[in-house]
């Protein structure tokens, strides 16, 4: 991963300072993908957009009570990207997408975020970061979807132009603009 993590930043040189948390723990030897791994764990989401619509899909989290694009831990033997489509699948049902090559990078996300899960007594863990290495994958909005029993609440396609409607961080706003940007053919730096 340390090589995908230095392409992105070729690419995003302005990121280093939020990515610093991935890149102190890529220091740490523990296995990257462990879920175990209190210390950090790589995960995969999808941005699945239909670039027609101008639209993202979005699931409701059941155990973070919030909206936010499909995604999860990356099983064994799978890439971020492949982990992220699987969730894809399972969390929607969507049966339809296809990997976006934005950046003739198959492995190359277009956003990574680190960000803190808060502890979970219940799974007996304590707060720790997830980096989410999360990939645009392009569908057709008028397939049939049908949310996860358990993890999804609900699932829905949200208009780009309102995802930070509600981000008091402005976390959504990165995301917005590189979404943007590849939909209508610029090129990202």
């Amino acid at each position: 991963m340390p090589g995908v993590v230095r392409r992105y930043l070729t690419r995003f040189p302005a990121e280093r300072s939020r990515l610093r948390p991935l890149l102190d723990r890529l220091a740490d030897p523990a296995d990257l993908f462990a879920r175990t791994s209190m210390s950090g764990h790589i995960t995969g989401s999808a941005f699945v957009v239909d670039p027609r619509r101008g639209a993202m899909l979005m699931v409701h989290h059941a155990t973070l009570d919030r909206w936010l694009q499909p995604g999860g831990h990356v099983d064994a033997g799978e890439s971020p990207r492949d982990g992220a489509a699987r969730e894809t699948w399972e969390e929607t049902g969507l049966q339809r997408f296809t990997p976006s090559d934005w950046a003739r990078d198959p492995m190359l996300p277009l956003d990574i975020d680190p960000h803190m899960i808060p502890a979970n007594a219940a799974r007996g863990e304590r707060q720790h970061f997830h980096f989410d290495f999360r990939y645009l994958f392009l569908a057709d909005s008028t397939q049939e979807l049908s949310g996860q029993d358990g993890e999804v609440k609900g699932v829905r396609w949200v208009p780009l132009e309102t995802l930070h409607d509600g981000d008091p961080q402005g976390a959504w706003g990165i995301v917005v603009a590189k979404l943007q940007d590849v939909l209508q053919g610029r090129r990202l730096h």
